[in-house]
């Protein structure tokens, strides 16, 4: 099922009273973080007009795991962050709120 089609289906369950499981929410929850940060990560490489291969050059990494990133495929750790701030030279914001997950690169000023 498309993703919209899946939104619209789960909006319908919940405008007739259906309610969702605590792990269910939690794991939506996980899974639009995940998200963001894919979405984030290809959106700051475009911007510096990097491939994959060379974003996975610049921040010690292989091309695949670059890739498991940008697909939501991997949850990153700590240290992974930081690699990947300084190869996309920019800070790293993560907003989370209860229903609302932001992951945006800030990029540094020009020097």
């Amino acid at each position: 099922m498309h993703h919209s089609r899946w939104r619209l289906a789960r909006e319908k369950k919940l405008a007739t009273g259906y309610t969702e499981s605590p792990e269910a929410t939690a794991e939506r929850a996980e899974i639009r973080l995940a998200m963001a940060f894919a979405q984030a990560v290809y959106e700051r490489r475009k911007e510096l007009g990097l491939s994959q291969a060379d974003l996975a050059e610049r921040a010690g990494l292989t091309q695949a795991k670059i890739s498991r990133l940008e697909g939501a495929d991997t949850v990153p750790t700590l240290p992974l962050l930081r690699r990947l701030a300084l190869a996309l030279d920019a800070s790293l914001s993560i907003a989370l709120d209860d229903d609302r997950e932001e992951v945006t690169f800030v990029a540094h000023p020009a020097a």
